[in-house]
């Protein structure tokens, strides 16, 4: 498996923001996707966004189309999801994900997002 680290989640007020970084500390793997996943208490884990490495393409889920965007920094194997406009229901743990060739899907140590007044 790929390793990656995670950061910038926390605590923020609804209709603030945060951005989250993954980096894959590998710089030998042959990237495919990289995204984000989240999962709220009780609930399922849920794809938020995906970056695909090659083409550039990204998509989203419904709930955060408008708000959430990914970006990525190809020198540094690295993602990053700008969350703006945050709700309540956006809380959850960020999990970050990594596609690669030759290397079964890896998985972030995942970061607390909440957002309360």
């Amino acid at each position: 498996q790929v390793q990656l680290v995670e950061s910038g989640g926390g605590l923020v007020q609804p209709g603030g923001s945060l951005r989250l970084s993954c980096v894959v500390s590998d710089r030998t793997v042959s990237l495919i996707t990289m995204g984000w996943f989240r999962q709220a208490p009780g609930k399922e884990r849920l794809f938020v966004a995906g970056f695909g490495w090659s083409s550039g393409n990204t998509a989203y889920a419904d709930s955060v189309k408008g708000r959430f965007t990914i970006s990525r920094d190809s020198a540094k194997n690295a993602v990053y999801l700008q969350m703006n406009v945050l709700k309540p229901e956006d809380t959850a743990v960020y999990s970050c994900y990594v596609d690669a060739r030759m290397v079964p899907r890896s998985w972030g140590q995942g970061t607390q997002v909440t957002v309360s007044s």
